[in-house]
């Protein structure tokens, strides 16, 4: 080979770089998309029920801060039993919807993109689903924190659900819409009260309460559950031998506080009434083999409960169950 060929291979050479980069340019893959959890269906009876994702919030170091009756060395050690992370464990938002010959009916409402960059993705499930919002007639609160009634209405305040009447717990609408109230509750939930009268006045003249044990709709009857909150309530679904609690906030990461039912969240007011109203739900469902749905346990969020020494065990539904 003479000195061109060489330096014409030379040449070649120190081109390539540059040559596969514009190569690997052309070729790059997009970036990663995000999880996208969506919907999950399934039959209650004749009835046909549906699990909507609105993404999650993180909770950074869960062993403190979180539960008030345990201490860190317990909460973290429940969390490593678990198989999950001490140093963040991520709060899912899951909203419930239900379809009978009355019509759509949804459990809360999500937290309309409001309240974290990691939630308000229920718009982008619900047309995934085939769930269109303006169907939903009836919308059935179970508490009015935050993140269960900031998807009522969008950030300007216009209603999501225009031709949704709203039902809310006769003892909730009680304590929230009344300031003389705000002394009782911790600083950081104060807001709740300016939240309720944002949240509710585009329903104006369709906001109807109900009384604990009350028949909302033909199968669906309102359980009281309270201590989360004042009138925190817990929905009972029922059609032909099927059944279905819609347990909200009776308890959160079930790793956690269906395990350890005795241990009280911060966002509990009344620590030893909402103890006493999850030792008696769950043992309800679980003595009845019953279906549950929860707002903030793993998507898809719904399955059943095995009473296990002390405390629960949650037992996700099998996705060959689902529509």
């Amino acid at each position: 080979m003479n000195r061109r060929h060489v330096f014409a291979a030379t040449g070649t050479l120190l081109a390539a770089p540059a040559l596969i980069g514009a190569a690997q340019a052309q070729t790059a893959p997009a970036a990663t998309p995000a999880q996208a959890p969506g919907f999950y269906r399934f039959r209650v009876g004749s009835f046909v029920a549906t699990t909507v994702w609105d993404g999650f919030a993180p909770r950074q170091n869960p062993g403190t801060g979180w539960i008030v009756n345990a201490d860190q060395a317990a909460v973290e050690g429940a969390l490593r039993d678990a198989m999950l992370s001490t140093t963040r464990l991520d709060n899912p938002f899951i909203v419930t919807f239900l379809e009978t010959p009355a019509g759509l009916t949804m459990f809360d409402s999500g937290t309309g993109g409001q309240l974290a960059p990691t939630a308000g993705r229920m718009r982008e499930n619900l047309a995934a689903a085939g769930i269109d919002p303006a169907r939903v007639t009836r919308i059935l609160v179970s508490h009015f924190h935050g993140d269960h009634i900031t998807g009522l209405t969008t950030a300007e305040n216009a209603a999501v659900f225009p031709n949704a009447q709203v039902f809310v717990p006769e003892a909730e609408w009680a304590f929230w819409t009344d300031a003389a109230n705000t002394s009782r509750v911790p600083e950081f939930q104060r807001a709740t009260f300016a939240n309720v009268t944002r949240r509710f006045g585009p329903y104006q003249g369709k906001v109807e309460r109900f009384a604990a044990g009350a028949e909302i709709l033909p199968g669906v009857r309102a359980v009281a559950a309270y201590g989360h909150t004042p009138g925190h309530t817990v929905f009972h679904v029922a059609d032909g031998a099927d059944q279905l609690f819609v347990t909200a906030d009776t308890a959160s990461r079930p790793e956690i506080f269906l395990r350890n039912p005795g241990w009280t969240s911060i966002f509990d007011i009344d620590g030893p009434t909402a103890t006493a109203s999850r030792i008696a739900i769950f043992n309800r469902i679980a003595g009845e083999r019953a279906r549950m749905t929860a707002y903030h346990f793993p998507f898809p969020a719904n399955g059943f409960v095995q009473r296990m020494g002390d405390g629960f065990r949650f037992v996700p539904a099998d996705w060959t169950n689902a529509l």
